[in-house]
Protein backbone atom coordinates (compact mmCIF):
# COMPACT_ATOMS: atom_id res chain seq x y z
CA UNK A 1 0.00 0.00 0.00
CA UNK A 2 1.32 3.63 -0.81
CA UNK A 3 2.59 5.64 2.11
CA UNK A 4 3.07 9.41 1.83
CA UNK A 5 6.67 8.79 3.63
CA UNK A 6 7.74 7.03 0.88
CA UNK A 7 8.67 10.10 -0.80
CA UNK A 8 11.24 11.12 2.16
CA UNK A 9 12.64 7.91 2.32
CA UNK A 10 13.69 8.28 -1.60
CA UNK A 11 14.98 11.73 -1.38
CA UNK A 12 17.22 10.47 1.66
CA UNK A 13 18.17 7.43 -0.01
CA UNK A 14 19.54 9.72 -2.97
CA UNK A 15 20.90 12.53 -1.20
CA UNK A 16 24.24 13.23 -1.20
CA UNK A 17 24.42 13.97 2.72
CA UNK A 18 22.70 11.14 3.96
CA UNK A 19 23.40 9.87 7.26
CA UNK A 20 22.09 6.38 8.72
CA UNK A 21 18.38 6.43 9.39
CA UNK A 22 16.71 5.51 12.53
CA UNK A 23 12.73 4.90 11.68
CA UNK A 24 11.12 5.24 14.72
CA UNK A 25 7.22 4.43 15.57
CA UNK A 26 5.22 2.04 16.76
CA UNK A 27 4.92 -2.16 16.95
CA UNK A 28 3.20 -3.05 13.78
CA UNK A 29 2.86 0.43 11.91
CA UNK A 30 4.71 -1.05 8.82
CA UNK A 31 8.34 0.02 9.26
CA UNK A 32 9.83 -2.88 8.44
CA UNK A 33 7.60 -3.67 4.95
CA UNK A 34 8.47 0.24 4.43
CA UNK A 35 12.18 -0.95 4.19
CA UNK A 36 11.40 -3.91 2.20
CA UNK A 37 9.52 -1.96 -0.18
CA UNK A 38 11.89 1.23 -0.97
CA UNK A 39 14.91 -1.13 -1.21
CA UNK A 40 12.55 -3.25 -4.08
CA UNK A 41 11.44 0.18 -5.39
CA UNK A 42 15.41 1.83 -5.45
CA UNK A 43 16.63 -1.91 -7.27
CA UNK A 44 19.10 -1.74 -3.67
CA UNK A 45 19.84 -5.38 -2.56
CA UNK A 46 18.71 -5.23 0.85
CA UNK A 47 20.70 -6.63 3.77
CA UNK A 48 18.08 -7.51 6.42
CA UNK A 49 18.87 -8.08 10.25
CA UNK A 50 16.66 -8.70 12.72
CA UNK A 51 18.48 -8.60 15.89
CA UNK A 52 15.58 -9.55 18.46
CA UNK A 53 15.29 -12.52 16.38
CA UNK A 54 19.52 -13.11 15.46
CA UNK A 55 20.74 -11.37 18.46
CA UNK A 56 24.59 -12.94 17.65
CA UNK A 57 24.34 -11.07 14.57
CA UNK A 58 25.39 -8.06 16.72
CA UNK A 59 28.73 -9.73 16.99
CA UNK A 60 29.02 -8.91 13.58
CA UNK A 61 29.66 -5.27 14.28
CA UNK A 62 32.29 -5.67 17.33
CA UNK A 63 35.03 -4.46 15.57
CA UNK A 64 34.75 -0.12 14.63
CA UNK A 65 36.61 -0.75 11.37
CA UNK A 66 33.44 -0.23 9.15
CA UNK A 67 35.84 -2.43 6.28
CA UNK A 68 35.58 -5.13 8.93
CA UNK A 69 32.21 -4.68 9.54
CA UNK A 70 31.40 -4.63 5.74
CA UNK A 71 33.43 -8.04 5.54
CA UNK A 72 31.59 -10.14 8.02
CA UNK A 73 28.27 -8.69 6.30
CA UNK A 74 29.41 -9.90 3.36
CA UNK A 75 30.58 -13.35 4.77
CA UNK A 76 27.25 -14.19 6.62
CA UNK A 77 25.37 -12.84 3.34
CA UNK A 78 26.85 -15.33 1.12
CA UNK A 79 28.24 -12.40 -1.41
CA UNK A 80 30.17 -9.48 -1.59
CA UNK A 81 28.22 -5.92 -0.22
CA UNK A 82 28.45 -3.35 -3.16
CA UNK A 83 28.02 -0.64 -0.39
CA UNK A 84 26.42 1.74 -3.32
CA UNK A 85 24.43 -0.67 -4.51
CA UNK A 86 23.10 -2.07 -1.03
CA UNK A 87 20.73 -1.17 1.42
CA UNK A 88 21.78 -2.05 5.03
CA UNK A 89 18.29 -3.16 7.52
CA UNK A 90 18.93 -3.36 11.15
CA UNK A 91 15.64 -4.25 12.69
CA UNK A 92 14.78 -4.61 16.39
CA UNK A 93 18.28 -2.76 17.08
CA UNK A 94 17.01 -1.93 20.73
CA UNK A 95 17.66 -5.60 20.96
CA UNK A 96 21.13 -4.95 20.57
CA UNK A 97 21.86 -1.23 22.05
CA UNK A 98 25.72 -1.07 21.53
CA UNK A 99 24.79 -1.35 18.18
CA UNK A 100 23.22 2.31 17.95
CA UNK A 101 26.53 3.94 18.78
CA UNK A 102 28.14 2.18 16.03
CA UNK A 103 26.08 3.96 13.76
CA UNK A 104 28.38 7.12 13.41
CA UNK A 105 31.31 4.82 11.60
CA UNK A 106 28.84 4.25 8.67
CA UNK A 107 28.61 7.97 8.45
CA UNK A 108 31.58 8.71 8.81
CA UNK A 109 33.82 5.97 7.08
CA UNK A 110 31.19 4.36 4.86
CA UNK A 111 28.84 6.94 3.52
CA UNK A 112 28.12 4.71 0.59
CA UNK A 113 26.03 2.27 2.21
CA UNK A 114 22.53 3.29 3.13
CA UNK A 115 21.63 1.87 6.58
CA UNK A 116 18.41 2.18 8.46
CA UNK A 117 17.53 0.84 12.13
CA UNK A 118 14.00 0.59 13.37
CA UNK A 119 12.71 -0.77 16.81
CA UNK A 120 9.37 -1.45 18.16
CA UNK A 121 10.78 -0.77 21.52
CA UNK A 122 13.49 2.18 20.58
CA UNK A 123 11.97 4.66 22.49
CA UNK A 124 13.51 2.95 25.90
CA UNK A 125 16.57 2.84 24.49
CA UNK A 126 16.66 6.13 23.38
CA UNK A 127 15.25 7.52 26.64
CA UNK A 128 17.82 5.56 28.82
CA UNK A 129 20.90 5.08 26.79
CA UNK A 130 23.99 4.43 28.65
CA UNK A 131 26.92 4.77 25.42
CA UNK A 132 27.69 7.61 23.56
CA UNK A 133 24.84 9.27 21.27
CA UNK A 134 26.18 9.89 17.85
CA UNK A 135 25.06 13.32 17.97
CA UNK A 136 24.84 14.79 14.59
CA UNK A 137 26.07 11.74 12.42
CA UNK A 138 22.12 9.89 12.56
CA UNK A 139 18.86 11.18 11.21
CA UNK A 140 15.34 10.59 12.41
CA UNK A 141 11.94 9.43 10.37
CA UNK A 142 8.63 9.12 12.52
CA UNK A 143 5.89 6.76 11.15
CA UNK A 144 2.57 6.41 12.23
CA UNK A 145 -0.10 4.48 11.04
CA UNK A 146 -2.20 5.16 7.71
CA UNK A 147 -3.78 8.59 7.97
CA UNK A 148 -7.15 8.60 6.38
CA UNK A 149 -5.58 9.96 2.88
CA UNK A 150 -3.69 6.21 2.60
CA UNK A 151 -6.39 4.34 3.83
CA UNK A 152 -8.29 6.81 0.32
CA UNK A 153 -5.36 5.14 -1.69
CA UNK A 154 -5.50 1.66 -0.08
CA UNK A 155 -9.18 1.40 -0.77
CA UNK A 156 -8.14 2.56 -4.35
CA UNK A 157 -10.42 5.57 -4.12
CA UNK A 158 -7.42 7.94 -5.96
CA UNK A 159 -9.65 9.96 -7.25
CA UNK A 160 -11.55 11.28 -3.94
CA UNK A 161 -7.60 11.33 -2.81
CA UNK A 162 -6.20 13.90 -5.31
CA UNK A 163 -9.95 15.74 -5.07
CA UNK A 164 -9.09 16.63 -0.88
CA UNK A 165 -5.16 17.72 -2.05
CA UNK A 166 -7.34 19.97 -4.73
CA UNK A 167 -10.03 21.15 -2.73
CA UNK A 168 -10.33 24.73 -1.53
CA UNK A 169 -13.16 27.18 -0.14
CA UNK A 170 -13.78 28.76 -3.59
CA UNK A 171 -16.21 25.74 -4.42
CA UNK A 172 -19.07 23.61 -2.42
CA UNK A 173 -18.30 20.08 -2.65
CA UNK A 174 -20.71 18.30 -3.89
CA UNK A 175 -23.27 16.06 -1.86
CA UNK A 176 -22.68 13.22 -3.56
CA UNK A 177 -18.69 13.76 -3.11
CA UNK A 178 -19.07 14.39 0.43
CA UNK A 179 -21.38 11.56 1.19
CA UNK A 180 -18.69 9.30 -0.03
CA UNK A 181 -15.51 10.73 2.01
CA UNK A 182 -18.09 10.59 5.45
CA UNK A 183 -18.76 6.63 4.18
CA UNK A 184 -15.04 5.58 3.50
CA UNK A 185 -14.43 7.70 6.35
CA UNK A 186 -16.96 5.68 8.78
CA UNK A 187 -15.09 2.88 7.47
CA UNK A 188 -11.61 4.33 9.24
CA UNK A 189 -13.08 4.88 12.44
CA UNK A 190 -13.96 1.00 12.99
CA UNK A 191 -10.88 -0.40 10.63
CA UNK A 192 -8.28 2.78 11.47
CA UNK A 193 -4.55 2.55 10.09
CA UNK A 194 -2.59 -0.28 11.21
CA UNK A 195 -1.33 -2.14 7.90
CA UNK A 196 -2.04 -5.65 8.73
CA UNK A 197 -5.88 -4.84 9.66
CA UNK A 198 -5.77 -1.93 6.14
CA UNK A 199 -4.69 -4.89 4.28
CA UNK A 200 -7.76 -7.41 5.52
CA UNK A 201 -10.38 -4.75 5.39
CA UNK A 202 -9.81 -4.42 1.40
CA UNK A 203 -9.33 -7.88 0.59
CA UNK A 204 -12.25 -9.24 2.50
CA UNK A 205 -14.07 -6.30 3.67
CA UNK A 206 -15.08 -8.55 6.88
CA UNK A 207 -15.39 -6.78 10.03
CA UNK A 208 -15.04 -10.12 11.95
CA UNK A 209 -11.01 -10.35 10.38
CA UNK A 210 -10.51 -6.50 11.10
CA UNK A 211 -11.89 -7.21 14.88
CA UNK A 212 -10.01 -10.38 15.28
CA UNK A 213 -6.70 -8.96 13.67
CA UNK A 214 -7.34 -5.89 15.89
CA UNK A 215 -7.46 -8.04 19.21
CA UNK A 216 -4.22 -9.98 18.67
CA UNK A 217 -2.56 -6.75 18.00
CA UNK A 218 -3.68 -5.55 21.74
CA UNK A 219 -2.83 -8.61 22.55
CA UNK A 220 0.96 -8.09 21.40
CA UNK A 221 1.08 -5.08 23.11
CA UNK A 222 0.39 -6.66 25.97
CA UNK A 223 2.84 -9.74 25.76
CA UNK A 224 5.08 -6.52 24.85
CA UNK A 225 4.44 -5.37 28.91
CA UNK A 226 7.34 -8.23 30.26
CA UNK A 227 9.97 -5.76 28.20
CA UNK A 228 9.24 -2.78 29.60
CA UNK A 229 11.92 -1.84 32.33
CA UNK A 230 10.68 -0.19 35.16
CA UNK A 231 8.99 -3.65 37.51
CA UNK A 232 5.62 -1.93 36.81
CA UNK A 233 2.79 -5.23 37.11
CA UNK A 234 1.36 -6.50 33.60
CA UNK A 235 -2.34 -5.64 34.84
CA UNK A 236 -1.41 -1.78 35.98
CA UNK A 237 0.12 -1.28 32.52
CA UNK A 238 -3.62 -3.22 31.29
CA UNK A 239 -5.45 -1.02 33.38
CA UNK A 240 -3.64 2.46 32.19
CA UNK A 241 -3.60 1.09 28.32
CA UNK A 242 -7.94 0.31 28.37
CA UNK A 243 -8.60 3.44 30.65
CA UNK A 244 -7.00 5.59 27.58
CA UNK A 245 -9.68 4.60 25.62
CA UNK A 246 -12.21 5.07 28.67
CA UNK A 247 -11.51 8.76 29.07
CA UNK A 248 -10.95 9.99 25.63
CA UNK A 249 -11.37 13.85 25.26
CA UNK A 250 -11.11 14.26 28.84
CA UNK A 251 -8.37 15.07 31.43
CA UNK A 252 -6.43 11.99 32.27
CA UNK A 253 -7.05 11.22 36.02
CA UNK A 254 -4.76 9.04 37.56
CA UNK A 255 -7.40 8.10 40.20
CA UNK A 256 -9.67 6.75 37.70
CA UNK A 257 -7.76 4.21 36.14
CA UNK A 258 -7.82 2.39 39.56
CA UNK A 259 -8.81 4.07 43.06
CA UNK A 260 -7.17 1.52 45.31
CA UNK A 261 -3.29 2.09 43.53
CA UNK A 262 -1.36 5.18 44.08
CA UNK A 263 -1.18 7.29 41.60
CA UNK A 264 2.72 7.48 41.39
CA UNK A 265 2.25 3.75 40.09
CA UNK A 266 -0.55 4.72 37.21
CA UNK A 267 2.17 7.42 36.35
CA UNK A 268 4.78 5.22 35.80
CA UNK A 269 2.82 2.56 33.92
CA UNK A 270 1.23 5.53 31.84
CA UNK A 271 5.13 6.78 30.94
CA UNK A 272 5.98 3.36 29.57
CA UNK A 273 2.95 3.29 27.45
CA UNK A 274 3.91 6.74 26.14
CA UNK A 275 7.49 5.39 25.10
CA UNK A 276 5.96 2.68 23.72
CA UNK A 277 3.77 4.50 21.33
CA UNK A 278 0.77 2.53 22.23
CA UNK A 279 -0.79 5.98 23.65
CA UNK A 280 0.21 9.78 22.97
CA UNK A 281 -0.24 12.63 25.05
CA UNK A 282 -1.77 15.89 24.61
CA UNK A 283 -0.05 18.48 26.55
CA UNK A 284 -2.07 21.42 28.22
CA UNK A 285 -0.53 24.81 27.45
CA UNK A 286 -0.89 28.56 27.74
CA UNK A 287 -0.89 28.98 23.48
CA UNK A 288 0.19 32.50 24.11
CA UNK A 289 2.88 31.95 20.92
CA UNK A 290 5.26 29.57 19.46
CA UNK A 291 7.02 26.95 20.53
CA UNK A 292 3.96 25.85 21.62
CA UNK A 293 6.06 23.99 24.26
CA UNK A 294 7.24 26.77 26.25
CA UNK A 295 4.27 27.35 28.01
CA UNK A 296 3.40 24.07 29.34
CA UNK A 297 0.76 22.99 32.01
CA UNK A 298 2.07 20.18 33.48
CA UNK A 299 -0.53 19.25 35.49
CA UNK A 300 -3.37 19.05 32.79
CA UNK A 301 -3.09 16.54 29.18
CA UNK A 302 -5.63 14.07 27.88
CA UNK A 303 -4.76 10.65 26.27
CA UNK A 304 -5.04 9.39 22.96
CA UNK A 305 -4.65 5.94 21.35
CA UNK A 306 -2.28 4.72 18.79
CA UNK A 307 -4.87 3.96 16.27
CA UNK A 308 -8.75 4.48 16.08
CA UNK A 309 -9.14 1.19 14.99
CA UNK A 310 -8.01 -0.43 17.79
CA UNK A 311 -9.62 2.35 20.37
CA UNK A 312 -12.89 1.08 18.49
CA UNK A 313 -12.50 -2.56 18.91
CA UNK A 314 -10.97 -1.65 23.13
CA UNK A 315 -14.38 0.39 22.93
CA UNK A 316 -16.64 -3.02 21.68
CA UNK A 317 -17.73 -0.70 18.76
CA UNK A 318 -19.25 -2.00 15.59
CA UNK A 319 -20.40 -1.08 11.80
CA UNK A 320 -24.33 -1.22 13.12
CA UNK A 321 -23.53 1.39 15.78
CA UNK A 322 -22.10 3.90 13.10
CA UNK A 323 -24.56 3.51 10.21
CA UNK A 324 -25.02 7.20 10.46
CA UNK A 325 -22.17 9.72 10.58
CA UNK A 326 -23.73 11.21 13.07
CA UNK A 327 -23.78 8.49 15.58
CA UNK A 328 -20.46 9.73 16.54
CA UNK A 329 -21.32 12.05 18.79
CA UNK A 330 -22.85 9.28 20.82
CA UNK A 331 -19.92 7.04 20.85
CA UNK A 332 -17.80 7.73 24.32
CA UNK A 333 -19.34 10.86 24.45
CA UNK A 334 -17.72 12.14 21.54
CA UNK A 335 -13.98 10.89 22.61
CA UNK A 336 -13.66 8.83 19.30
CA UNK A 337 -13.97 12.26 17.41
CA UNK A 338 -11.75 13.51 18.94
CA UNK A 339 -9.30 10.29 19.00
CA UNK A 340 -9.58 10.58 15.23
CA UNK A 341 -8.85 14.08 14.77
CA UNK A 342 -5.59 13.85 17.56
CA UNK A 343 -4.30 10.98 15.22
CA UNK A 344 -5.21 12.93 12.00
CA UNK A 345 -3.45 16.41 13.12
CA UNK A 346 -0.02 13.97 14.46
CA UNK A 347 0.19 13.02 10.46
CA UNK A 348 0.87 16.58 9.37
CA UNK A 349 3.76 16.99 10.61
CA UNK A 350 6.78 16.20 8.38
CA UNK A 351 8.51 13.21 8.63
CA UNK A 352 11.68 14.68 10.06
CA UNK A 353 9.95 15.94 13.59
CA UNK A 354 8.64 14.09 16.50
CA UNK A 355 4.71 14.59 16.36
CA UNK A 356 3.30 16.64 19.55
CA UNK A 357 -0.05 17.86 20.32
CA UNK A 358 -1.33 20.10 22.34
CA UNK A 359 -4.59 21.52 23.77
CA UNK A 360 -5.70 25.17 25.88
CA UNK A 361 -7.19 25.17 29.14
CA UNK A 362 -8.49 27.65 31.48
CA UNK A 363 -9.55 26.36 34.74
CA UNK A 364 -11.12 29.89 36.30
CA UNK A 365 -14.08 29.64 39.09
CA UNK A 366 -17.36 30.44 36.71
CA UNK A 367 -14.99 30.69 33.81
CA UNK A 368 -13.85 26.94 33.01
CA UNK A 369 -13.02 26.57 28.75
CA UNK A 370 -11.20 23.87 26.87
CA UNK A 371 -9.77 23.97 23.16
CA UNK A 372 -9.26 20.17 22.23
CA UNK A 373 -6.22 20.78 19.78
CA UNK A 374 -3.89 24.16 19.56
CA UNK A 375 -1.40 24.04 16.50
CA UNK A 376 1.31 25.76 14.96
CA UNK A 377 0.47 27.41 11.19
CA UNK A 378 3.75 29.39 10.72
CA UNK A 379 4.68 31.70 13.82
CA UNK A 380 0.53 31.54 14.59
CA UNK A 381 -0.70 29.46 17.16
CA UNK A 382 -4.34 28.05 15.78
CA UNK A 383 -7.23 26.48 17.99
CA UNK A 384 -9.12 23.86 16.49
CA UNK A 385 -12.22 22.91 17.99
CA UNK A 386 -13.51 19.17 16.91
CA UNK A 387 -17.14 18.00 17.14
CA UNK A 388 -18.75 14.91 16.65
CA UNK A 389 -21.65 16.02 14.91
CA UNK A 390 -22.15 18.96 12.21
CA UNK A 391 -23.10 20.92 15.44
CA UNK A 392 -21.71 22.07 18.74
CA UNK A 393 -21.20 25.00 21.18
CA UNK A 394 -18.23 26.66 20.51
CA UNK A 395 -18.16 28.36 23.79
CA UNK A 396 -14.91 27.46 24.94
CA UNK A 397 -13.19 28.58 21.31
CA UNK A 398 -15.25 31.94 21.54
CA UNK A 399 -13.28 32.76 24.61
CA UNK A 400 -10.14 31.37 23.69
CA UNK A 401 -10.08 33.85 20.72
CA UNK A 402 -11.03 36.42 23.12
CA UNK A 403 -8.58 36.05 25.45
CA UNK A 404 -5.77 35.94 22.72
CA UNK A 405 -7.31 38.34 20.34
CA UNK A 406 -6.34 35.76 17.79
CA UNK A 407 -8.36 36.41 14.04
CA UNK A 408 -8.68 32.16 12.76
CA UNK A 409 -9.70 29.20 14.11
CA UNK A 410 -10.55 26.08 12.66
CA UNK A 411 -13.57 23.71 13.53
CA UNK A 412 -13.15 19.79 12.37
CA UNK A 413 -16.81 18.17 12.19
CA UNK A 414 -18.93 16.41 10.17
CA UNK A 415 -20.72 18.77 7.98
CA UNK A 416 -19.63 20.85 4.37
CA UNK A 417 -17.00 22.89 4.49
CA UNK A 418 -17.52 26.34 5.21
CA UNK A 419 -16.12 29.78 6.14
CA UNK A 420 -17.46 32.40 8.31
CA UNK A 421 -16.58 35.64 9.81
CA UNK A 422 -17.91 36.88 12.96
CA UNK A 423 -14.93 38.50 15.85
CA UNK A 424 -12.72 36.10 13.97
CA UNK A 425 -12.68 34.05 10.96
CA UNK A 426 -14.02 30.59 11.63
CA UNK A 427 -12.88 27.91 8.98
CA UNK A 428 -15.01 24.79 9.53
CA UNK A 429 -13.77 21.45 7.95
CA UNK A 430 -14.73 18.29 7.58
CA UNK A 431 -12.72 15.54 9.01
CA UNK A 432 -11.86 13.83 5.92
CA UNK A 433 -10.17 17.52 5.11
CA UNK A 434 -7.57 16.97 8.59
CA UNK A 435 -4.68 16.53 6.63
CA UNK A 436 -4.65 19.65 4.73
CA UNK A 437 -5.11 22.01 7.44
CA UNK A 438 -1.87 23.39 6.78
CA UNK A 439 -2.68 23.81 2.80
CA UNK A 440 -6.16 25.39 3.65
CA UNK A 441 -5.03 27.90 6.11
CA UNK A 442 -2.56 29.04 3.75
CA UNK A 443 -4.85 29.91 0.81
CA UNK A 444 -7.07 31.37 3.26
CA UNK A 445 -4.20 33.70 4.22
CA UNK A 446 -3.48 34.33 0.70
CA UNK A 447 -7.10 34.78 -0.19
Amino acid sequence: MKRTITQFLTQWLGSSDRQPLVLRGARQVGKTWLVRHLAEQSGKRLIELNLEKRPEYAALFASNDVQQILLNLSTVAGHTIDAEASLLFLDEIQAAPDLFAKLRWFAEDLPTLPVIAAGSLLEFLLAEHSFSMPVGRISYAYLEPLSFEEFLLASNKEPLYHYLHKYNFEYDISPTIHEQLMTVFREYLLVGGMPAVVASWIKQRSLENVNRIQQNLLSSYRDDFAKYKGGIAMERLDEVMMSVPAMLGQKFVYSRVNRDVQSSSVKQALSLLEKARVCYRVQGCAANGVPLAAELHEKYFKEIFLDVGLCSAALGIGLQQLNSISEIILVNEGGIAEQVAGQLLRTIFPPYIQPALYCWNRDEPGSSAEVDYVIQHGNKVIPVEVKAGSTGSLKSLHLFMQAKKSSIAVRINSDYPSKMQQNYVLLSIPFYLAGQIHRLLDFFEAD
